[in-house]
């Protein structure tokens, strides 16, 4: 079986290199690949390999292209992508807009933390739920 994978998409560079860090600190077995925006991750998504392995998502909403509102419809809406959790990741904290994402199929909504140990901490809570706790259909 491939190794399990998550996708962060995230046009911030700095963003995506700390949560990268953080996922390594909690020492995540998983093979991690970055989108920039909405768009490069609909191309990574293309590939049927990627799509079998992929545990969850880690998606923006700002991005430029396509943004992560866009790119979450276009997920939700597609039968070969909508099984894999979509966990929205972001500095958006208002609730239409909270309310938006999980109308469009958001699995999970998250406020991106201010430090690294708050960061350290959410992505440890989501490497033991999603990788190690839930259950996926096949």
């Amino acid at each position: 079986m491939a190794k399990k994978r998550v996708i962060i998409a995230d046009d911030d560079e700095d963003d995506r290199m700390m949560v990268l860090s953080a996922f390594r600190e909690n020492r995540a077995d998983v093979h991690i690949d970055f989108a920039v925006d909405g768009s490069d991750l609909m191309d990574i998504l293309s590939k049927e390999s990627v799509v079998a392995s992929t545990v969850f998502i880690l998606l923006d909403l700002n991005m430029p292209k396509k943004d992560g509102r866009e790119a979450l419809k276009e997920i939700k809406g597609d039968p070969n992508l909508k099984k894999i959790p979509v966990i929205i990741f972001t500095t958006a904290k208002n609730e239409g807009e909270i309310r938006k994402c999980y109308d469009l199929g958001a699995n999970t909504y998250i406020v991106k933390p201010d430090g690294f140990d708050e960061l350290r901490k959410v992505v440890s809570n989501l490497s033991s739920y999603w990788l190690e706790t839930a259950a996926f259909p096949t």
